[in-house]
């Protein structure tokens, strides 16, 4: 796990008698909400809401404190520090309700990534904009604070206090894919066009293309100069004409695009935003920001053509996305009676460009960081096709924790096995007995027997 090093340094410029010094390590999170106002002559109100899901703190060693708890004029002392960024939150971080406790509060517990503050790249020393908007922020801070408890009425007063934000990026493993029905309002995985012969001519044939979630996409540090960040998008095209003369229309261009979402609200949430939500609800708000990543010319996709009696007819209102990419056919128009249909595949790099500072995709109590891609393919002389799909970002941990998490594990496979060195074992006659397997495995031909 990553470490926070550091050393504070107090120079007091008169003598102070102090009780307390607290060094901490916290996590915050702040959102604003303006309601609606009932009428045009009254101010919309304002809602700022902020929630501390971390807090860590730091014992000081008795031997760097003055005794008595007197800070002398012009001295300096000095106090070291060291927190690990935790894995996990604590249960108390998110204690609220929610509609899918084991999926909703596992998302809510994990580390969120810093957010909302301005980030300095090493690569210039410029600042790199991260598209969060002023009602979402997630801090993480040092936090010294010295105080002392006043005699005459028990009350702590704070003498001085000061914090140094820090910029936390933690990793994140791809999640599984998103469950995106056809009556999504959010994303559209499969779309249909009818296509004409010219422009005052008949109906060619019906146009179909469909996708899937793409692998994620791996958010590359603001420290690196070049960007190894890139995915693979795949789009299943199919051709239906009305009759044997009609052949697919030639392809234009595919240009694709990144939609960055950041979702937030005033009170805590218990599922996943979805813009269905957003009208029903005042206590949430939605940030977008839309990003071009590329344009290129599809006109050399080749077309195949395939003939009735070697394809079963699917019903695409029923047909599994995933088996048709199995297959790498799409699913029949509206207008296939069974006849010949012409069948293309094509594939998308998708990139992130290097001057933006990516969050990795997250979920907390309050703010949420989604992605969505639009692919949009062009036909000459006919209509466009849009698809869009959701998307997640990974992050990869630093290279220091990797290292750390790997020595842990080996020193912990080496420690095992050192205990097993040492513990009483009883070696008799044993054979195995099969019991019953789970669906989809068989069991050994051959028992397995093991000699005492």
């Amino acid at each position: 796990m990553d470490r926070i090093e550091g050393t504070v340094t107090i120079t007091p410029k008169c003598d102070t008698r102090f009780d307390d010094i607290d060094i901490t390590f916290e996590g915050i999170e702040r959102t604003s909400i303006e309601r609606m106002a009932a009428s045009a002559a009254t101010l919309s109100p304002i809602i700022d809401v902020s929630h501390r899901f971390l807090k860590m703190d730091q014992p000081i060693d008795e031997r760097f404190l003055p005794h008595p708890r007197i800070a002398e004029a012009g001295r300096t002392y000095s106090f070291p520090f060291t927190f690990i960024v935790p894995s996990q939150l604590l249960p108390r971080a998110c204690a609220h309700r929610a509609s899918v406790p084991d999926h909703v509060k596992a998302a809510h517990l994990q580390v969120p990534p810093s957010i909302g503050e301005q980030t300095v790249s090493s690569i210039g020393n410029s600042f790199i904009d991260d598209m969060a908007p002023e009602m979402a922020k997630i801090i993480y801070a040092i936090k010294i604070k010295v105080s002392r408890t006043r005699e005459r009425d028990g009350v702590v007063e704070v003498l001085a206090e000061k914090s140094q934000k820090v910029q936390i990026r933690p990793a994140r493993e791809e999640e599984p894919p998103l469950n995106v029905d056809g009556k999504s309002d959010e994303y559209r995985l499969r779309e249909e066009k009818t296509v004409r012969k010219g422009m005052l001519k008949g109906k060619a044939g019906r146009l179909s293309a469909e996708t899937l979630q793409p692998h994620s996409l791996s958010a590359t540090p603001v420290d690196r100069s070049q960007s190894s960040t890139n995915t693979t998008a795949r789009i299943l095209l199919r051709f239906d004409p009305i009759d044997s003369q009609s052949l697919p229309p030639r392809l234009g261009s595919l240009s694709t695009k990144l939609k960055v979402n950041t979702w937030y609200a005033s009170h805590p949430r218990n599922d996943f935003p979805r813009k269905s939500q957003l009208l029903l609800d005042m206590t949430q708000g939605l940030y977008s920001e839309s990003i071009a990543l590329s344009s290129r010319c599809v006109a050399s996709a080749q077309w195949q053509r395939h003939e009735s009696d070697r394809l079963a007819r699917r019903d695409s209102g029923i047909s599994d996305c995933s088996d048709n990419f199995a297959s790498g056919i799409a699913s029949p128009s509206s207008i296939y009676s069974g006849k010949v249909f012409y069948t293309a595949e094509l594939i998308v790099p998708i990139a992130l460009p290097t001057n933006k500072n990516f969050i990795p995709t997250f979920h907390t109590c309050l703010i949420s960081r989604t992605y969505s891609l639009g692919l949009s393919l062009s036909v000459h002389g006919g209509p466009s096709i849009s698809l869009k799909v959701p998307i997640q970002l990974s992050a990869e941990g630093s290279t220091n924790s990797i290292a750390s998490r790997r020595a842990s594990e080996a020193a912990a496979v080496v420690a095992n096995d050192v205990d097993a060195i040492f513990q009483p074992r009883i070696i008799t006659p044993h054979t195995s007995v099969i019991s019953e397997m789970p669906p989809g495995y068989q069991p050994i031909a051959t028992p397995l027997r093991v000699r005492g």
